[in-house]
């Protein structure tokens, strides 16, 4: 008899979030997949890998229309060491992070905590992938999720590392296809706008437009052009020309 294959199942938008919940559904449909979720309690978008270190961290069990998990008072790396290495759950065979809500590409993954968490679970030993749904707009999640699922059967399974999936906001008959890409060099035309509180203290607000990606190659143009983008990652950032000088 075939085992089954167990996924964590974590995020950074929090455990209640749409892209969760709705992978979580589409999944848990298939009998071959043992589904586990462990993600924050709410939202820790651009938290980056930052871990919690001075702090206490707490956990909930929750349930929700029959999806059993843990919510984490921490970052989205904190639940994937929690999961892993604090036995939250059985040791999985992959980590999925997502459906993230908004794209992860390019140098952008430095900051995302969608990316950090399935980083996490490369660092730990466990083969992930960091699912992104490129929009802003309250999109439908659920052919991404389905995309997903299709890949997984396709793919019994990756070999380590961790793949970067961005996923254009279409339905998927408007999809242009799927690339393998690199990632790109996301460039913002920043803006920093200031303003006075009520009270008359200074602050400012962060904002600012993506620049346009030239290269074919990358996963910024590659969503550009309507195409899935999924980028192989692996964590080490040596620069091995310098080490030949």
């Amino acid at each position: 008899m075939r085992m089954k294959m167990r996924i964590l199942l974590t995020n950074d938008d929090g455990f209640y979030a749409r892209g969760l919940q709705t992978l979580w559904q589409v999944l848990a449909e298939d009998e071959t997949f043992d589904v586990s979720t462990v993600a924050p309690e709410n939202q820790k978008s651009a938290t980056g890998h930052s871990i919690t270190l001075n702090e206490p961290i707490f956990v909930t069990e929750q349930q929700k229309k029959g999806h059993k998990g843990f919510a984490v008072r921490g970052n989205p790396a904190d639940c994937v060491k929690l999961a892993l290495q604090g036995e939250l759950i059985p040791r999985p065979d992959l980590v999925i992070s997502g459906i993230n809500n908004g794209p992860n590409l390019g140098t952008d993954v430095f900051y995302s905590g969608t990316v950090s968490a399935a980083m996490e679970g490369v660092l730990l030993g466990i083969p992930s992938i960091a699912v992104s749904l490129a929009g802003y707009n309250g999109d439908d999640y659920e052919d991404a999720a389905r995309f997903v699922h299709h890949f997984l059967k396709q793919n019994n399974f990756i070999e380590g590392g961790l793949l970067n999936i961005n996923i254009p906001p279409l339905p998927a008959n408007e999809w242009k296809g799927v690339k393998f890409t690199k990632l790109g060099k996301a460039v913002y035309n920043n803006v920093f706008e200031h303003r006075l509180d009520p009270r008359g203290r200074s602050y400012f607000w962060q904002a600012g437009s993506l620049a346009p990606e030239t290269d074919p190659e990358t996963d910024l143009y590659a969503l550009q052009q309507e195409y899935v983008s999924i980028t192989p990652m692996h964590s080490d950032l040596t620069d091995y020309r310098k080490l030949k000088i």
